[in-house]
C-alpha cells in the first residue's frame, strides 16, 4: 500500500500538470482565433486563383511556360507540411501514416521518390526512413508570414523548372474546425487542366482568350505568384489546423487529469481513513491489554 505522503505528492504533481495543459489549452484557443481569421480569408482566393489557373491551362500553349510543361514522370516528390511542436494529438500521425502510404505506393510504378518537409516533426521521422530529404523548412509557423509562402513557392518553382523533379505532391492538413481536420494530398505540379464543356452555359461552345499585352507575358506573370500564394494557403491550412488539433488535446488531457485528481483523492482518503482506524484499534487493544 502506497504511503500518504506518496500519495499527496503524486496529487500535486497531477494539478501540476492539469495547470499546464489548461493553460496550453487557452493560447491555443487564442492563437486558433487567428489562424482561422487569416485561412477564411485567404481560402477564396487561393481556390478561385487554382480555378482560373486551371481554366487558363485548358486554352494556351503548354510548351509557352516551362510550368505548364508536362513531363513523363520519372521523378516524384512530395511536401510533407507537418508541425514543429508536439502535444497536438493526432495531427503529426496522421500526415505521416497517409505520406508513407503514398510514398510506398509511388515507389511500386518505379519512379525515383524524394521527400521535402516542412516541421521539425516531419523532419525528425523522415530523416530516418529510406527516402531522401530534397529540402526542410523548420520554424516556419511560430511567426508565419507570406514571406513563407514566396521562400518555399520559389524553391518549388525553381526546382521543377530545373526539372528536379517531374510532379510534385503536398500532403497537409486541411483546417474544417476547431476539433475537425481533414488530411488532403494535393497535386502541385504540373498543372492539371479543367474538362472543358462541349457547351457554355448560354449553349455556345467555350472560346478562346485574347490577351494583352501576350500569352508568354501573362503567364510569366500569373504563374509563379499562383504557386506562392497555394504555398501560403497550404501553410495557413495547416497552422491552423495544429492550433485546433492542440485545443482539443489539451482539452482532453485537462479534463482526464481532473477525472484522475478525483480517483487518486478518493483512495488517499480510504487509505488515510484505514490507517487511522489501525491506530485507533492498537489503542483500544492496547488499553484491554493492561486491564
Amino acid at each position: 500500500m502506497p504511503s500518504l505522503q506518496s500519495l499527496r505528492r503524486k496529487i500535486g504533481a497531477v494539478k501540476n500538470t492539469q495547470k499546464i495543459t489548461k493553460a496550453m489549452k487557452m493560447v491555443a484557443a487564442a492563437k486558433l482565433k487567428r489562424a482561422q481569421d487569416r485561412i477564411l480569408a485567404a481560402r477564396p482566393y487561393g481556390h478561385k486563383m487554382r480555378e482560373v489557373i486551371a481554366n487558363l491551362s485548358t486554352r494556351v500553349n503548354r510548351a509557352a511556360h516551362p510550368l505548364l510543361q508536362k513531363r513523363k514522370a520519372k521523378h516524384v516528390e512530395v511536401l510533407i507540411v507537418t508541425s514543429d511542436r508536439g502535444l497536438c494529438g493526432a495531427f503529426n500521425a496522421n500526415i505521416v501514416r497517409k505520406a508513407l502510404e503514398f510514398l510506398r505506393e509511388a515507389e511500386t510504378t518505379g519512379v525515383k521518390v524524394t521527400v521535402s518537409v516542412v516541421g521539425r516533426k516531419g523532419r525528425e521521422y523522415f530523416r530516418r526512413r529510406p527516402w531522401p530529404i530534397r529540402q526542410e523548412w523548420l520554424g516556419v509557423f511560430d511567426r508565419l508570414t507570406y514571406e513563407h509562402g514566396l521562400d518555399i513557392g520559389q524553391d518549388l518553382i525553381d526546382s521543377f523548372t530545373k526539372e528536379t523533379f517531374d510532379e510534385l505532391y503536398v500532403i497537409y492538413n486541411e483546417f474544417k474546425s476547431a476539433i475537425q481536420q481533414r488530411v488532403i494530398v494535393e497535386q502541385l505540379f504540373p498543372i492539371e487542366a479543367l474538362e472543358r464543356r462541349a457547351e457554355s452555359r448560354d449553349g455556345f461552345a467555350g472560346g478562346s482568350y485574347e490577351y494583352e499585352p501576350d500569352e508568354g507575358e501573362l503567364l510569366a506573370a500569373l504563374l509563379p505568384k499562383h504557386f506562392q500564394t497555394q504555398a501560403f494557403r497550404i501553410l495557413l491550412e495547416s497552422s491552423a489546423a495544429e492550433q485546433g488539433a492542440r485545443m482539443a488535446a489539451m482539452d482532453g488531457a485537462t479534463r482526464n487529469a481532473g477525472e484522475l485528481i478525483k480517483k487518486l483523492t478518493l483512495y488517499y482518503n480510504k487509505t488515510r481513513q484505514a490507517a487511522i482506524t489501525k491506530e485507533l484499534m492498537d489503542i483500544v487493544g492496547g488499553a484491554e491489554a493492561l486491564k
